[in-house]
Order: structure tokens, then sequence, then C-alpha cells
């Protein structure tokens, strides 16, 4: 039985009006469960994970099992407040499929739908995982042991893509995502009345020097043919406008597209807030956590040829695409496990995370159809 154009797009609104936050996703959980339940399971075999409860594994079993082909969709959502107007609009307040998951798992379960009733030549896994939004699900998944018996040979996963022509496969040869580090900097001085300054140790400037300091890391101390971000996007100092504030708070980001270009700037940060401290009398606590954040590095060959099928199909719009300073944990696996990812266009006006981002839903249809004949492809072949 393979799902319908309709029966997707009904499991596509329910997904996108009950979304859950990473590691809470129970309800999502039990319904691809209940979906996967009512394919054919003459070629099926589901797995829970003990470690991570709301994950979910599906063997496909193939006509041989020279090797194991695995694909992912993680299962997450947002906590923000939707305002698209749908009539299938989110009814969880506060938390929204603003990444498009919904889409993804969609996706994903129409694709598995065709081979529960269509035995392919291999074996292929089909991992529903939680959290990749914020405790990088794809990482712990890995550590857990959960895929240490179906451990895929390689592993593909698409992001929906708002920009792109909707159902456009786009893809390219090399790091598709930024790997990204989270910064957050805790400065202690002492806070004092605005007229005595000289009393006081103000977190206001050493915060600022902070912030100024840390734009020069990718402007001088990065390649710029490689090029990095770092984005501080958040800081809160003080209560009111005479009071010298004893205590900043600062966030913010690390992005690149080598793990190496990462690591250095990463050093370079380090180095600025131990400069800071020094320099303002200052006590600077700095968090670096990249978790399981790594750069998206496409495998060469397995891309070459997923990259060679799809430009092979009149009934696939292929778009080779440029490199994007996303970040998104399966590249913790795609540094474990060769493999390849992908953009699935879905041509929407809002960004991804918007509380208006609306995806065009005909992406599903053709997404679903592209790589499942991908999988075809690739299970087909030899080695």
């Amino acid at each position: 039985m393979t799902l319908a154009n309709e029966e997707l797009l009904t499991i596509y609104r329910h997904l996108h009006q009950f979304p859950e936050l990473g590691l809470e996703e129970f309800k999502t959980h039990d319904y691809l469960l209940t979906i996967i339940q009512q394919l054919p399971q003459d070629y099926l075999q589901i797995k829970e994970v003990d470690a991570l409860p709301t994950a979910l594994l599906v063997k496909v079993s193939g006509k041989s099992h020279k090797r194991l082909i695995g694909y992912r969709t993680d299962i997450d959502a947002l906590p923000v407040k939707e305002k698209t107007g749908l009539p299938f609009s989110s009814k969880i307040d506060g938390k929204m499929h603003a990444c498009g998951h919904d889409i993804h798992m969609t996706v994903a379960l129409g694709i598995l739908s065709y081979f529960a009733s269509n035995q392919p030549d291999t074996d292929l896994v089909f991992i529903f995982q939680p959290s990749e939004e914020n405790h990088s699900g794809g990482m712990l998944l890995y550590q857990s042991g959960a895929l240490d018996e179906w451990m895929p040979d390689e592993i593909y996963a698409l992001h929906d893509n708002p920009q792109l022509p909707a159902g456009a496969i786009c893809c390219l040869n090399g790091t598709l995502f930024a790997g990204t580090c989270e910064i957050h900097a805790d400065f202690n001085g002492k806070s004092g009345h605005a007229a005595y300054p000289h009393n006081a140790n103000d977190m206001v400037v050493a915060a600022s020097a902070f912030v100024m300091q840390t734009q020069t890391v990718v402007s001088r101390n990065v390649d710029p043919i490689e090029g990095g971000v770092v984005t501080l996007g958040h800081l809160n100092a003080g209560d009111t406008g005479n009071v010298i504030a004893g205590h900043a708070h600062i966030d913010g980001t690390i992005r690149s597209l080598t793990q190496k270009n990462n690591w250095h700037m990463q050093q370079r940060v380090r180095a600025i807030a131990q400069g800071v401290a020094l320099t303002y009398g200052c006590e600077v606590a700095l968090e670096l956590h990249q978790g399981g954040y790594l750069p998206v590095e496409n495998d060469p060959d397995i891309t070459a040829d997923f990259i060679s099928y799809m430009e092979s199909q009149v009934d696939v719009n292929f778009i080779e695409t440029k490199p994007a300073m996303t970040g998104e944990d399966f590249g913790y696996l795609i540094s474990k496990i060769p493999g390849t990812m992908f953009w699935l266009g879905v041509d929407s006006p809002y960004s991804l995370h918007s509380e208006k981002m609306a995806p065009n839903t005909d992406a599903i249809v053709a997404g679903v159809s592209a790589i499942t004949g991908y999988l075809k492809h690739r299970s087909a072949q030899q080695s």
C-alpha cells in the first residue's frame, strides 16, 4: 500500500497541527507509529529506542542484504507562535513546525509506504530522529547504540527550503551546511551608582568590548575565501539607566563550512574573552557548545551518483545549489556514515523559523517521487 497523495496531505496537516519540542515528541512518535503499523508488514521491522523514547527506527528487508541504506527525518518543532492563518494551524500555543519537519516526516512516510509494498533490492532503514533543533538528536541517537545493529552503510536526508521552487531537488558536492557552535558568556564585575564609575566595574563596557572585538574574528582571522560567521544576537545587562551594571550576559553563534575553521574561530573567541577579562579587571565565564552540529560534508562519490541520477530524470527539477550557513545535526551522522543531504524546495515567501512559514504542499508528492526513485536506483546497484 503506497500512501495516496490525499493521505499524505492529511498526514502533513495532522503533524502540522500538533507540533512538539525536542525530546518531547511523544504524540508525534505515537502518530508516526500508528501510520507505519497500518502499512504492509511483510518487509518491515520496527525498533524502539530505550535511551530516546521518541525515536523510531524502521528496517525494510531487501531481496538481498548486501548493504544497508539509511534515510533520516527529524520530527521536532520550534517554540514559535504560529501566525500563518492556515485552517490547519498549530493547535499547541507557542509551538510550530516553523522549520518544516512536518514536511520531512510526511515525505519519509510516503517513501516508506512504497517500499513496504515493493521490496527493495537491498535493506533500507528509516530513522525518525527527535530533537534536531536543540539537543543534537542525531548525536544522541548515534551514541545511544540504537543504530549498532542497523548501522547504515550510507545515509540520506533532506531539508525543506522556502526559497526554492516547490518540489525542486537541490544539492552540491561538498559542504552543504555549516558547522555551528553556541556562544554563552557571563561578565561579572561590580555594580554601582552612575555618578561614581570609579567605584564600580562596568560590565556594559566590558561586554561591549567583547562584542566589537569578536567582529574581527571573521574579518581578520579567517581566510576570506573560506568565510565564516560570528553573530552575537543577545545581550542583557543592567536594570536601569542610572546604575552601573555589575553583570552582563551574551549569547551568540559561530558558523563555518569546515570543522577546522570552526575550531580556529572558537580559539580566537576564547582569546578575546581572556583579553577582555584582563583589560577590564573582571571575570568572564565563556561557554562554547558545539555538540553534534558539525558541518554537513556530503560524500564525494555518493553525492556524485545522487546528482547524476537527479539530473537524468525528466520529471525532477534539479538545481545545483550553494553552501549555506544553516546548521543541522545531520552533520554529526554524516561525519560517521558517508552520505548526502539535499534541499527540497517548498516555495514560501517566509523563511525557515518564521511564524508565517507555510510550505507549498505540492513539494510533498514531488519529493516522495524523486527520492523513492533514487533509493530504488541506489538499492539496485551492486556496491
